[in-house]
């Protein structure tokens, strides 16, 4: 019963942002509605980790399984992103040195913080 009960609460979570962006009068994607929506609950105590922890665990470790799909796609229109190679791998490596950045800041600074936290 507590699994079912934790796919529920990701589910209403997931239809909920959908329903959202269904309504907002601009394109964004649902979700990154459904993870802010989900973090707003988390942070106000509306849900608890427990209650989502075992569901949200298993999806992480079978996330390779959801980007079968995309890799079908890949596959199946490399052809025309064969034009663009060139454009795709140099976007790729300059999104991934920006991201290696940004993290490599992100905890430099949360390492700071605790570090003060605790003298």
């Amino acid at each position: 019963m507590k699994i079912i009960k934790q796919i529920g609460i990701l589910f209403a979570v997931c239809w909920i942002s959908q329903l959202i962006e269904y309504v907002l009068p601009f394109a964004f994607p649902a979700s990154v509605i459904g993870m802010g929506l989900l973090l707003v609950c988390l942070l106000t105590g509306f849900l608890k980790v427990e209650h989502i922890q075992e569901k949200a665990d298993f999806l992480l470790e079978n996330m390779a399984f959801f980007f079968v799909p995309a890799g079908v796609s890949i596959i199946n229109y490399f052809d025309i992103l064969k034009s663009a190679a060139v454009q795709l791998v140099v976007i790729c490596v300059i999104s991934t040195v920006i991201t290696f950045a940004v993290t490599a800041v992100s905890v430099k600074f949360t390492i700071r913080l605790m570090n003060r936290r605790k003298s």
